[in-house]
């Protein structure tokens, strides 16, 4: 090999070397993060289920036929919640969950089912507008570390209209985190209270059997879960943010891990091939000095013997 492709092999493997010292930064940062992330999402856990007692039992009080309760029988006018991440560098984290809600729509829409979206972190935002949807609203700088505010900011957009009529049923697509293992992306009712799941990742909440006394509710029950519908989507949105924010430092540290591995592996095996070939250079040197020599060797022996014999043919 020449000089100049030894110079291209060795700028290569400096660039590869560079690129494995952000991309172990980068898993290092994740692995910390993971677990405030998810001390977090526990530490919301309480208020959460406080939430969905209340709705369970104030939906308890008004019976089967409670509003803003069960499953629309044939929605309509759909409003879609997807959250993923601002950046990239996860794995396919991002692209799962905005090839289901794509999907969840497309098959909505063969349905007859108008859709509307809101997305939350840059990527969908850039996901969908590229597949030429519209874009109700979209919040980005609110996935990596979100607040109750952000949460807050959200649920503003799709409890006015769930509460006007102008959608019949909310759907959230996000990542659902289970261990730091398994991350499954999945479609989750928001809006109407589901009865099986009325928060993402709380147990549905039967009501409370009549030994346990019962409410007394002021004002009437239909006004309060009228209430309480506004804060039970914030503090739903809240977990889900936090889920979502789980498993996207998680996919990232995954996502890190392998390409620092990579890099490493790809480095070694470029060295390798580099010392290889600088090897076969020095060889080759070494076959032309020893050539060169012989050849001298040779050349000074010939020579010798053609001035003998001029010597003795003037004797």
């Amino acid at each position: 090999m020449s000089s100049g492709q030894e110079r291209v092999l060795k700028r290569r493997i400096h660039s590869i070397e560079s690129t494995e010292q952000l991309t172990r930064a980068m898993d290092l940062i994740s692995a910390s993060q993971i677990v405030r992330a998810q001390a977090r999402f526990e530490a919301s856990r309480p208020y959460v289920d406080g939430i969905a007692k209340v709705l369970a039992v104030t939906a308890s009080d008004l019976g089967p036929s409670a509003p803003f309760r069960g499953a629309p029988a044939d929605p309509r006018r759909v409003l879609v919640v997807t959250i993923v991440a601002d950046r990239g560098l996860c794995g396919a984290y991002n692209s799962n969950v905005l090839r289901c809600a794509e999907s969840l729509m497309r098959a909505g829409e063969a349905a007859g089912r108008a859709y509307t979206v809101v997305a939350v972190g840059r990527r969908a935002q850039r996901f969908f507008r590229f597949h030429g949807r519209a874009i109700a609203k979209s919040f980005t700088k609110m996935t990596e570390r979100p607040t109750y505010a952000d949460a807050a900011a959200v649920a503003a957009e799709i409890v006015v209209p769930f509460l006007t009529g102008q959608v019949d049923l909310v759907q959230l697509v996000s990542t659902r985190f289970s261990s730091a293992g398994v991350q499954v992306v999945e479609v989750r009712q928001l809006l109407p209270l589901a009865v099986e799941d009325p928060l993402p990742g709380v147990p549905a909440v039967p009501p409370p059997p009549a030994a346990e006394g019962f409410y007394d509710f002021e004002p009437p029950a239909e006004e309060i879960l009228a209430s309480v519908v506004p804060l039970y989507a914030e503090a739903a949105l809240y977990s889900a943010l936090l889920e979502a924010s789980t498993s996207e430092h998680t996919a990232r540290q995954r996502a890190m891990s392998a390409a620092t591995e990579n890099a490493d592996e790809l480095a070694t095996t470029l060295r390798r091939l580099m010392n290889r070939i600088r090897q076969d250079a020095i060889t080759n040197e070494i076959m032309e000095i020893v050539g060169g020599a012989e050849a001298l060797r040779l050349a000074g022996r010939g020579d010798g013997s053609l001035t003998l014999t001029a010597s003795s043919g003037q004797d």
